[in-house]
């Protein structure tokens, strides 16, 4: 499907939040890399699923009501086997119906486990004075703690790119401090690049996350998406 053709779907169903299966599928089509998600409606085309995109298999819940996903026990990490994932499945849907009793879940979405890596996150959201203003940062909990961000508004120069990555205090974590493995820099210029394509193309777009992205000696790819269209 298209972008226009997932956005016009979401809307059709009164949805501005794309489930994270529909914001991966819309980013992938762009060319931007992300870890690719399958929806499981039960648990054994869950099991089916992770077999196919191979293990160790992740599972989150797909719900437009479920904003943050493991604050309701919608995610398992790390399963090895058909059976793992069957579990987890069922665990899933109880944790979730506890936690929320009125959320709609349509489903699971099952991807295969990346490797860990240093986590960034890329992200946009809308300034009523100057439109789409791009984020980034280290991610996981260093966002929330730290709020070691750089911003740029959209639409971005490579010069630009390359300046927020290298303006936030924790530059020296992908720069490879201490002995640790330095991230690709390049790629993740690349991808800031390519998300601001993204969004400079479809206006639509009022939001968007990528968090985290996993960036590696060699590349990065966001395993998380999530997208708000207007």
């Amino acid at each position: 499907m298209s972008v226009a053709e997932v956005i016009d779907n979401a809307r059709s169903e009164g949805r501005t939040l794309l489930t994270e299966v529909e914001s991966k599928q819309v980013l992938h089509g762009a060319g931007i890399p992300v870890a690719l998600a399958i929806l499981a409606r039960d648990a054994q085309r869950a099991a089916k699923a992770a077999e196919e995109a191979g293990f160790p298999a992740v599972l989150k819940v797909v719900s437009p009501d479920v904003a943050h996903k493991s604050d309701v026990g919608g995610v398992r990490l790390g399963l090895q086997s058909k059976e793992e994932v069957e579990q987890a499945f069922a665990e899933i849907m109880v944790a979730v119906k506890a936690a929320q009793p009125d959320a709609r879940i349509e489903g699971v979405a099952v991807q295969k486990m990346a490797p860990a890596g240093t986590e960034v996150i890329i992200g946009m959201s809308k300034d009523p004075q100057f439109g789409p203003v791009m984020m980034f940062g280290l991610g996981g909990v260093f966002v929330e703690v730290l709020k070691d961000v750089a911003f740029r508004i959209v639409p971005l120069e490579p010069k630009d790119a390359r300046e927020m990555v290298r303006e936030i205090k924790g530059f020296a974590i992908l720069d490879g401090v201490r002995g640790q493995k330095p991230a690709d820099l390049v790629a993740l210029e690349t991808l800031i690049l390519q998300v601001s394509k993204f969004i400079e193309a479809h206006p639509e777009v009022g939001e968007l996350d990528l968090n985290p992205v996993l960036a590696y000696l060699d590349g990065a790819i966001a395993v998380d998406a999530r997208i708000v269209v207007s």
